[in-house]
């Protein structure tokens, strides 16, 4: 790949450049993340308790915002120049200093936290700052991300001086004003699509990040435990598990439904499905470090909870992602909803009730709720898998150039 000097940035659209992949500057960039996580991941093993587990939602949900915004961003904007390219460095390094913070003193740590988010979003503020200077048919676009993250910005910035009760709050009301600002913006936000190929395959790697954190955290256990037989049944189990989960997401990642269609533009389905992978990931997460419980065969209460509650956070939020996703004529995506839901409501049931089942068996209870999920998916879509690379759905690409043909005459139209 040629690096371009220095250039501005253009607005991308599918229209000109068809199918679209990750660039190598993005996968690097997820590089960092892939730490971040691991590090979260460390802070539940290490305290499974409920604040414990608060905390690591709390931490996970600003992680995952600060890639949200990147991709967003690059979605649209993305040139690969040599400034694009030291500002994404400059990010992964405040990224990487949000990572080092996690796991020190609460005080000192969220401090050090919060002043590396405001750098990462700040960082970003000066990209859309770059991108409305340049591409003036965003303008109204970048403006408002702009005023909007500036503001959530300056209440990060308060945060830095108050005691720590009152930074966790003011931490929330930054959040809730960064998730509104794109809800303010979604009419304007319809003028210029997200792009159906290249967004949906960014979200997929993500989850292929946390879902790597499952792996790891089994064979992070067996290597504690060594090869006797009850960790190695827990590894084989917590593996198929993970395989399991895999199978159910990627086999059912739809493209289409970031892109506003003609019949949807009043529809909250994209919103659905982009903050659907919020949940998605700190669960799939947290059911990894269960996984880790099992094979070390330590599994109290709090072991069993962090375990039940990322297996249902995940089906959970993989039935709503199936609710976000274009129906097909069969609404086969609302039965697939259903099934997850109800799987949701066993695990659930089991985590609650399950206190005296050994880990082993309440692994394979979960295996078997897992494997049958992928039996019923295949049975509802039989000889009929959609030709899928790198979790895009190329059928949905292709006709996305047909559907965005008339988006103009539509775009106009209230929300």
């Amino acid at each position: 790949m040629k690096l371009a000097g220095l250039r501005p940035p253009r607005l991308r659209t599918a229209d000109e450049e068809g199918h679209r992949t990750a660039t190598w500057l993005e996968l690097f960039y997820d590089l960092v993340f892939v730490v971040a996580v691991a590090g979260l991941g460390h802070r539940l093993l290490v305290d499974p308790s409920w604040k414990g587990g608060l905390a690591f939602v709390g931490f996970f949900i600003p992680l995952w915002w600060a890639w949200v915004g990147y991709t967003f961003y690059a979605d649209r904007y993305d040139t690969d120049d040599i400034g694009q390219r030291n500002l994404a460095a400059a990010q992964i390094m405040a990224v990487a200093f949000m990572a080092a913070s996690v796991g020190g003193e609460e005080t000192d740590g969220t401090f050090a936290f919060a002043l590396s988010f405001i750098a990462a979003r700040g960082i970003l503020v000066i990209m859309y700052v770059r991108a409305r200077r340049h591409v003036p048919e965003t303008r109204e676009l970048t403006t408002g991300y702009i005023g909007g993250m500036s503001l959530a910005l300056a209440v990060w910035a308060v945060s830095l001086l108050v005691p720590l009760e009152a930074r966790i709050v003011l931490w929330a009301i930054g959040l809730l004003i960064d998730f509104y600002t794109p809800y303010r913006l979604r009419k304007i936000q319809a003028k210029v699509p997200l792009d159906v190929s290249h967004l949906p395959e960014r979200f997929g790697l993500f989850t292929i990040l946390v879902l790597g954190e499952s792996i790891a955290a089994v064979i992070a256990g067996l290597e504690h435990e060594g090869w006797e037989m009850a960790p190695f049944i827990g590894a084989v189990l917590g593996i198929i598990i993970a395989t399991g989960l895999w199978w159910i997401y990627f086999d059912n990642l739809e493209g289409s439904v970031v892109r506003r269609r003609k019949e949807q533009l009043k529809a909250w389905k994209p919103t659905a499905w982009i903050y659907s992978h919020l949940p998605l990931a700190f669960s799939l997460t947290a059911a990894g470090i269960g996984l880790e419980f099992i094979v070390t065969q330590h599994f109290d209460l709090k072991e069993r909870m962090v375990v039940t509650l990322g297996m249902v956070g995940a089906l959970l939020a993989m039935g709503m992602i199936h609710v976000a996703t274009q129906a097909g004529p069969e609404r086969r995506d609302e039965t697939k909803a259903r099934i997850r839901f109800t799987s949701a409501g066993i695990v659930l049931l089991l985590g609650l009730v399950g206190g005296g089942i050994p880990a082993n068996w309440f692994a394979a209870i979960l295996a078997v709720i897992v494997v049958a999920q992928v039996g019923l998916d295949l049975y509802l879509e039989p000889g009929e898998r959609p030709d899928v690379r790198a979790g895009v759905d190329m059928e949905a690409a292709r006709a996305d150039h047909e559907i965005h043909e008339t988006h103009e005459t539509h775009e106009t139209e209230g929300d």
